[in-house]
């Protein structure tokens, strides 16, 4: 084991994972970073998207938009000369990068057959599939804490997933609701319907059409959102709706998307980027549970819940549901906006009035 000082580690890149609630998860590794080198400078390196998860944290001194393309990356890894690249992202050309770019100690898990291009590979935990996704990142900051004092184990305190949101970006979101037909004493809900990786996340587009009518019924003004490549997930939402809802799927950016989920009353949304956002931001916030196993992936916050009606099937991780996907269907409507409504402080005398 190659021990480190702390005062060879002036520069630190983190390359964060790739995506957004990947990212929202690895906040508690980043804090316990800042924690246990106070006087580094912290960088994270991330996609444009996932890097806006990150431009008003606390815990990192830069954040840097990785360019596309290995060759360009590998130019911006060398200006930034780092002392350390702790790796999030499990890929291959991640730890090559790195080792191109001739970062003196460079940490991350051995994944993807990269192990001779770290100086420190970190075995994938037993407990992987066991424990919430947070501790996999924790779990690399605690080997480094290794590195430097020896023998320290992972902590087994609950990880503290946050994110700030400036007043000025929550009024830009309120003023850019209500220019599009929002009006100020109505609780907002959020609905997220899609989910970039895996179809069979998602719960029916017919059921969020008629939860979003039974939500504007009831005095919700209903915002869609989710990335472009959700848009047609958006549009089969908009097909089935009777009261139409502000639609913003693909027009927002990941930071914008941020500061709308932050002032929201109430966020429906499948087991996606939006879940964990809205978890971080302590907005009251429900996922639907189907596929993927809620152990690794729940939502930390006290005020975010899980809905879940799993069959023997589940959870079976699979991105398309070979059988007849029982295990959303199983989940009704009804069930969703009463637990929804039961979730949101100021709805609570406006909604079902």
């Amino acid at each position: 084991m190659k021990t480190i000082k702390p005062y060879q580690l002036g520069r630190i890149v983190v390359r964060a994972p790739t995506w957004i609630g990947d990212a929202v998860m690895s906040i508690a590794a980043l804090r316990e970073l800042r924690r246990l080198l106070p006087g580094s400078s912290i960088t994270i390196a991330a996609p444009r998207g996932t890097a806006e998860i990150f431009i008003e944290a606390d815990f990192v001194d830069d954040v840097v938009i990785v360019e596309p393309g290995f060759f360009p990356a590998l130019r911006q890894l060398r200006r930034g000369k780092f002392d350390l690249a702790l790796l999030f992202q499990n890929a291959f050309v991640a730890a090559s990068l790195a080792f191109a770019a001739r970062i003196p100690f460079r940490i991350g898990y051995e994944t993807d057959r990269r192990g001779l291009l770290l100086t420190t590979a970190v075995p994938v935990p037993p407990w992987k599939n066991e424990r919430h996704e947070s501790f996999y990142y924790l779990n690399l900051v605690a080997e480094l804490e290794r590195l430097i004092v020896h023998s320290l184990p992972l902590s087994e305190a609950k990880p503290t997933l946050d994110l700030t949101v400036s007043p000025q970006r929550k009024e830009d979101a309120r003023q850019s609701l209500i220019g599009r037909g929002a009006t100020p004493d109505r609780p907002i809900v959020i609905l997220c319907p899609g989910s970039v990786n895996s179809r069979a996340k998602r719960w029916p587009a017919e059921r969020y059409a008629d939860l979003s009518d039974r939500l504007s019924e009831s005095g919700a003004t209903v915002v869609l959102i989710g990335s472009p490549a959700e848009r047609d997930v958006a549009t089969e939402v908009g097909a089935h709706v009777h009261r139409q809802p502000i639609i913003l799927t693909g027009e927002t950016t990941v930071a914008q998307m941020v500061a709308l989920i932050s002032i929201a009353d109430a966020l429906v949304t499948n087991d996606t980027g939006a879940a964990h956002i809205g978890a971080a931001t302590g907005t009251p916030t429900l996922v639907i549970f189907g596929p993927t196993n809620p152990l690794t992936t729940f939502p930390m916050s006290p005020t975010a819940e899980i809905i879940r009606e799993p069959p023997d099937c589940a959870p079976c991780m699979l991105r398309d549901c070979p059988i007849d996907h029982r295990c959303m269907t199983a989940i009704s409507v009804e069930a969703v906006f009463q637990r929804a409504i039961a979730l949101m402080p100021r709805a609570g005398a406006q909604v079902l009035g």
